[in-house]
């Protein structure tokens, strides 16, 4: 009898054992959905403004808007709309009410809810022409910029390697717009340099389209920030700017659109990859990752092992 009930005991012991890693698995279980949850969680900012422009292609929009607390101060900027059907409808000078998502990171940010407040504006803001954007496989303009060591450089100084170009100004205080551009930049650059094969077919170039105060020298220091100090990075990837009139053949070539007002500049974010031979292989905006930047320029210096061959 004395047998059977420790038998009995060892048995009760043995189901809460059971119950309680039950209750811990589940526990654990709950814990990880809320982590992804939270991970996957979007904010909401409340936007009132005025369109300014609109880019149908690309299902974009320029809102000047007032102080958006917690986002970004006032200022305009270029705002995707996942629903072409509301671009198509809001024109120039509408008053507008919305909701700006801001998804995984700072960079992933739309508009939605978008409401029309006020109509009256139409016709009185002249609609901005987007830019004339060159195609996939037309030929850029070798325009001559000067570096961060203050050297004359052309576009056409990069033949046989794929060549990445984006736009910023050293005194943007968006970091979401030119210091975002700027880091991610400097994650390719990296990751390139792990690669000699990659490193040596491979460059990086930011323009600054602020030229009276972007000077080499202004150049040279920002570009050491994003290069941890190390000026020899600078063989692998240039800060430059460039004249007035060769900014506006750069920019109207590659969907650049910036405008100075209250000594900021709003302005849109514009990436492009130019082929080994020269040519335009793709072009980017807001939607995009460093991942998939590097990714491409490693097809593009590697043609032939994009097509199944061997580097």
């Amino acid at each position: 009898m004395r047998r059977r009930v420790i038998e009995g005991g060892e048995e009760l012991k043995s189901e809460k054992r059971l119950s309680v890693a039950k209750i811990v698995a589940v526990i654990g279980l709950l814990l990880l959905l809320a982590v992804s949850v939270g991970c996957n969680r979007t904010k909401k900012y409340s936007l009132q403004g005025e369109v300014v422009s609109k880019n149908q292609e690309i299902s974009e929009i320029t809102v000047k808007h007032g102080d958006i607390p917690g986002f970004m101060p006032a200022m305009a900027m270029p705002y995707r709309v996942k629903d072409p059907g509301i671009v198509q409808e809001l024109q120039p000078g509408d008053k507008i009410a919305a909701e700006v998502i801001l998804g995984k990171d700072s960079s992933d940010y739309w508009l939605e809810d978008i409401r029309i407040t006020d109509e009256s504006g139409r016709g009185h803001v002249k609609a901005s022409a987007a830019p004339r954007m060159l195609m996939p496989g037309k030929r850029v303009p070798d325009v001559a910029l000067i570096n961060q060591n203050g050297s004359t450089i052309h576009l056409s100084d990069f033949a046989g390697k794929a060549l990445l170009v984006t736009f910023i100004y050293t005194r943007c205080p968006m970091p979401n717009f030119c210091p975002r551009l700027s880091s991610q930049f400097a994650r390719i650059h990296n990751e390139l340099k792990k690669d000699p094969e990659d490193y040596t077919k491979t460059h990086l170039l930011t323009i600054s389209f602020d030229p009276k105060y972007d000077t080499p020298a202004v150049l040279l220091k920002y570009g050491l920030a994003y290069l941890d100090g190390d000026q020899s990075g600078f063989s692998h990837w240039d800060f430059a700017s460039t004249n007035p009139g060769d900014l506006a053949r750069v920019a109207q070539a590659f969907g650049l659109q910036y405008e100075e007002e209250d000594n900021q500049i709003s302005h849109n974010m514009s990436i492009v990859l130019i082929a080994p031979d020269g040519t335009v292989t793709k072009f980017w905006s807001t939607d995009w990752t460093w991942t998939e930047l590097t990714e491409n320029m490693r097809k593009a210096a590697h043609p032939n092992a994009q097509r199944g061959g061997t580097r």
